[in-house]
């Protein structure tokens, strides 16, 4: 937000020593990511979670920015409730018992203390109880052990048992509501407080993947979530009622009905229905279907207004993502926002008369701005006002509890993710709270990136971020770094990345920049940001144009005289780093390196997993179904093709592409004699997203130093 940069109100902030210069990969470690903001009932404080390098507290800050924030005496527990009776307080469940922690220094002190551990502790809603479970002793869920050679791991029964429990705050009075063997989770109390729902049975299910090649010592297992049952029951106690098609989750829509969202399993349908808690049939609301699949991130579940008259949700039916609302009753749906521009992460106020939410601007997909949508009576005569405006990616408003205001994340191409609250009105300015940056960073260094167009593979326009080392000699020729993002349906956006997992790649990139190094980021199909046309265009084609659409890229960069087409390199993670798999196979000449991390190295081994299995045959079917398919999506069978120098970088403990995807591309390296081209490092106990210092501080060195020794920089 380069113009409105002059409005923010920063929060004042003791005098720093600290002199700021350019980046070093300490300084990356050292930059914070906010999440999970959330009001305090009085309206007074923001309380969020603040994470560095996997390590994470929750902190308070004032919610006029005039106090730094400050970290509470939590011990490092990040979920804190909250009760209307306790304006200026929160509460934090803490080694089995509940706590309540003051938000203005106070010191924190137990609700209860019981020699047995309580887990999933939640306020009914007028406050005064909460419910909690407690176990007897033993293990519940489904386990893992090992099976023969490429066996199911099955696991025992559940042993020991599991009860849910009302406690009064009042007095501390306690009733047992229910005793069951195994597991309880997720109890929820009904707007009106006369019922709980809860989930039961399910778990987790391993199944051991352990091929020939990687040797008996040695066992991998994919991991399979098998989704338990819904239940109510009265708060009094009796017998619960299994919810029909309440799966697990579920939204209460009044005091008697959950509303639920269903995707089939060919990602085809999607169902809204009221489910009622006596066990009838549900009502379908809405629902939508699609030749192709289901598109839209994870975030665009249906919201019942806090009034039950009115349900919002997003689609794309008109081939860009937008809020619609339905009445509650049943009826049809109101398109709210409309546009080339996709919508996402719409919220009620309070008093379900307004919906705020975040919107690119057409044209502009790497930003995004806070609207709010005012309904009236009649929802199709909608107004609309956008809240923020100027450079940055604003995303995540919640409503403060009176609804006159909203905390939100902002990103800018100086700034990494910060928390801000805004007036919910036109032309407010926001108040920054949060400073995540280091004070050891001179901002003015960083690069600002410039979205540019180049033709893909069918002549259509790829979209990609430009970014340009400061005082750029544009007489001489340099280096380039493609960066190829992962996940498939996200973005690059201008400036930092919203999300922490991929926000640690953007400092990386602001650091290489400054090492000399020019960085482009294509937008391939497949991408959010551009409509529904772009995002499904990868269907029946993974692997395909998408593919090369990231890879193309390489001819753009000729038509830059800047650009040194012999020292361009690429890498990627994830899906990202699937395509820059197929890069170095595809075309083994186009790019003088590569670094693979955690990329998918054959979709067939990823619809095998049975964590994927379906999400993968939405999109292309099954192996039988279209091998030839399935044969672009697969860089592992052209690894005899490699010919330039690859870097691969994968945690052991990755769930979202095993680990054994790296294992099978190295063991099949080595048999096509190309192992003198790869460098593997194995991180030990690291998940997808590296988030450990000694990992981020090895990975990005790694990193620097096989760019540096095959592009220099």
């Amino acid at each position: 937000m380069a113009m409105v940069g002059a409005l923010w109100i920063t929060a004042t902030r003791p005098a720093t020593k600290a002199v700021a210069g350019k980046l070093t990969i300490d300084t990356l470690i050292d930059i914070k990511h906010p999440s999970a903001p959330q009001w305090s009932p009085d309206g007074r404080s923001i309380v969020f979670t603040w994470e560095r390098a996997g390590v994470a507290a929750l902190y308070v800050v004032a919610a006029d920015g005039r106090t730094p924030p400050r970290e509470l005496p939590t011990e490092g527990v990040t979920t804190a409730l909250t009760r209307p009776q306790d304006g200026a307080a929160i509460f934090v469940p803490r080694a089995g018992d509940l706590w309540k922690v003051p938000l203005d220094a106070g010191a924190p002190a137990a609700v209860w203390t019981t020699p047995q551990p309580e887990t999933g502790i939640t306020f009914s809603p007028d406050g005064t109880r909460v419910a909690f479970v407690r176990s007897t002793g033993g293990r519940s869920g489904r386990g893992a052990r090992g099976g023969g050679n490429a066996g199911r791991a099955g696991g025992s029964g559940p042993e020991g048992s599991s009860e849910l429990w009302i406690r009064t705050l009042a007095d501390g009075t306690e009733t047992k509501v229910l005793e069951q063997a195994g597991g309880i989770g997720a109890p929820n109390w009904s707007p009106d407080g006369r019922y709980l729902t809860f989930s039961a049975g399910g778990g987790v299910i391993r199944h051991e993947q352990t091929p020939a090649y990687s040797g008996a010592k040695i066992i991998y297992t994919v991991t399979e979530n098998t989704p338990g049952q819904t239940f109510a029951v009265a708060a009094g106690g009796g017998t619960p009622i299994a919810i029909n098609g309440g799966g697990r989750g579920g939204r209460w829509l009044d005091a008697t009905h959950l509303l639920t969202d269903r995707t089939s399993a060919d990602f085809k349908r999607r169902t809204t229905a009221a489910v009622a808690i006596d066990g009838g049939e549900p009502t379908v609301l809405h629902e939508e279907t699609d030749d192709k699949f289901w598109s839209i991130t994870g975030d665009a579940g249906s919201q019942p207004s806090p009034d039950g008259k009115w349900i919002a949700f997003l689609s794309d039916r008109d081939g860009w993502d937008h809020i619609y609302v339905i009445p509650a009753a049943g009826g049809p749906a109101v398109q709210i926002t409309r546009g080339a521009f996709e919508t996402a992460r719409p919220v009620w106020s309070s008093d379900s008369t307004r919906i705020a939410f975040d919107a690119n601007a057409p044209g502009k997909p790497g930003t995004r701005h806070l609207g709010v949508a005012t309904l009236g009576p009649d929802p199709s005569h909608a107004t609309i006002a956008m809240i923020t405006t100027g450079r940055g990616t604003n995303i995540s408003p919640r409503w403060s509890p009176d609804g006159t205001r909203l905390v939100y994340q902002h990103t800018d191409p100086q700034n990494s993710a910060d928390l801000f609250v805004v007036d919910a009105k036109a032309g407010a300015t926001p108040i920054r709270l949060t400073e995540s940056m280091p004070a050891s960073i001179d901002k003015s260094m960083l690069v600002e990136p410039e979205l540019v167009h180049y033709p893909g593979p069918d002549g259509q326009p790829v979209p990609a971020w430009l970014y340009l080392p400061k005082n750029l000699d544009r007489t001489k020729k340099h280096p380039v770094i493609v960066w190829i993002h992962g996940d498939g349906v996200n973005q690059n956006y201008d400036g930092w990345h919203v999300q922490r997992n991929y926000a640690v790649y953007s400092s990386f990139h602001q650091y290489l920049l400054q090492q000399g190094y020019i960085v482009i980021a294509p937008d391939y199909r497949g991408s959010i940001g551009y409509g529904k046309a772009w995002r499904q265009a990868v269907y029946m084609d993974v692997g395909g144009k998408d593919a090369k659409d990231a890879w193309m890229v390489a001819d753009y960069l000729k038509t830059l005289p800047y650009v040194d087409t012999e020292r361009v390199g690429v890498w990627g993670l994830s899906y990202g780093g699937f395509f820059t798999l197929i890069a170095v196979t595809d075309q083994p000449r186009l790019f003088r390196c590569a670094i693979d991390v955690a990329g998918v190295v054959d979709y067939a081994m990823y619809y095998e997993d049975p964590y994927h299995g379906a999400w993968t045959a939405s999109r292309i079917g099954t192996p039988e179904e279209h091998p030839d398919v399935y044969a672009k999506a697969s860089p592992i069978s052209n690894v005899g093709r490699l010919e330039r120098p690859l870097l691969v970088l994968h945690g052991t403990a990755d769930v979202n592409v095993p680990y054994l995807h790296s294992v099978r591309l190295l063991d099949e390296a080595l048999k096509q004699g190309k192992g003198s081209l790869i460098e593997f490092m194995t991180y030990p106990g690291e998940f997808h997203y590296f988030t450990r210092a000694h990992v981020l501080k090895d990975a990005w060195t790694r990193a620097e130093r096989f760019f540096n020794q095959n592009l220099g920089s």
